[in-house]
């Protein structure tokens, strides 16, 4: 099969190689996964990416990245968000939510909701396993690293905005509930009242050990103890908003294994940066019950030879959207001096945080415009929406795009 071609048009780079490309007939990209099959001669790498502007997933094989075979597409569930996909131990988990109003929605008609799990024993084939139902509006983004426990960003009745919950999958076909923590305010049909502006559990817990990191939008960052797994309890939280922009204040909290530092930051949500500052930066969690901000990323700045004085001048949201979360997967990569994070219009981003009170950027990749509208954000123009990238262990890099399909890179790390 021929490969897709690079799209057309202007690239700025540095560091970066652009070696290959998917359009995953037409249906842009959203979150990413991988998964390795098989040893030896017959090894296999398969990359899973959730769709956007329609339900369900796609299946590419990238054993050779530099020549992405597109293998299939698996329709979900009509007028659903199917955003995410998490793979460990063979398993693969994806999320189902109730589209907001004006991302292509059906207003009236049925949609899916909750989460559900996959045996990918045949990995261009994967076997349906069970549904975890959270009623409600379902799930926006999880957390699986493997074993039993699925940690769900979930929107059950009778609570505003997304909470924590862990599911226990252990008998897929009849997942179960095991508990649930919220910030107090949230719980409106209990009677809550007084939840900090735009609280919700929106990027995902990450969990390391009995610890659960929770980027919690308005909400702050937050820390909790999950020893007891029936009983998670707050250890401390931090907020980010004010100064910063409050609607998705923590978008994504990822704790480093090597050092007492977790990577935060929000998620641009205003097109033309119409809304207060956006951030990435790093927090000091050596004393847990005082976690404390120690230092800001840089913004980035457009090329020299670049069309435009700024990023805040270009379309579309300007600002900070996913990190590579490596998930203790050994397919994916682990160096912690890296952090490789979407930035929307400016792209992908690559900073060396070795020194954590001076992160420094030491490279990019801005993918050519789109030249083709498949959905209907952004609405001030058709620019680059660098959204989500995963990082293989063989240094290959994925990235996706609110209007393109996957551009695959390699980045040659620079010296400090």
């Amino acid at each position: 099969m021929t490969p897709d071609p690079l799209p057309s048009g202007r690239a700025y780079s540095k560091g970066f190689e652009a070696i290959g490309y998917t359009d995953l007939q037409g249906r842009p990209g959203f979150k990413m996964a991988l998964h390795r099959a098989g040893s030896g001669s017959t090894e296999r790498w398969y990359l899973y990416t959730a769709q956007f502007w329609c339900s369900g997933f796609s299946i590419v094989e990238v054993t050779d990245p530099s020549r992405p075979r597109f293998v299939r597409y698996v329709e979900g569930t009509p007028n659903t968000w199917t955003l995410q996909v998490q793979i460990a131990d063979g398993k693969m988990i994806t999320s189902m939510e109730r589209i907001m109003p004006g991302w292509g929605d059906q207003p009236g008609q049925p949609f899916g909701e909750g989460f559900l799990i996959w045996d990918l024993a045949d990995p261009e084939d994967p076997k349906l396993l069970g549904h975890h139902r959270t009623g409600g509006k379902g799930t926006h983004r999880n957390f699986y690293a493997g074993g039993r426990y699925v940690h769900a960003t979930a929107l059950p009745d009778g609570y505003e905005g997304h909470i924590y919950q862990i599911v226990d999958i252990e008998d897929p076909a009849n997942p179960r509930e095991v508990s649930r923590w919220w910030r107090h305010g949230q719980w409106i049909a209990g009677g809550e009242q007084g939840a900090p502006a735009e609280t919700a559990l929106h990027g995902g817990a990450y969990v390391r050990g009995d610890r659960a990191y929770l980027p919690y939008s308005g909400g702050g960052f937050v820390i909790l103890d999950i020893s007891d797994i029936t009983r998670p309890r707050l250890v401390s939280d931090l907020s980010f908003s004010p100064p910063f922009a409050a609607r998705i204040a923590v978008h994504t909290s990822l704790p480093l294994n090597g050092r007492p530092l977790v990577v935060v930051n929000s998620e641009a949500i205003a097109e033309r940066c119409d809304e207060p500052l956006q951030f990435a930066g790093i927090v000091d969690i050596s004393v847990e019950t005082r976690p404390r901000l120690i230092s800001l990323f840089p913004l980035p700045l457009p090329p020299e030879d670049a069309p435009f004085r700024s990023f805040a001048e270009r379309p579309g949201r300007f600002g900070p959207h996913n990190q590579h979360q490596p998930q203790f997967q050994d397919i994916l990569w682990q160096d912690e001096n890296l952090v490789f994070i979407t930035w929307f219009n400016a792209g992908l981003r690559v900073y060396d945080i070795s020194i954590e009170r001076q992160p420094v950027e030491v490279g990019y990749y801005l993918p050519p415009d789109p030249q083709v509208r498949r959905g209907p954000l952004p609405k001030t123009g058709l620019v680059t929406q660098s959204e989500d990238v995963v990082v293989d262990a063989r240094g290959n890099v994925y990235l996706s795009d609110k209007n393109h399909g996957i551009h695959v890179l390699r980045f040659n790390r620079p010296a400090r």
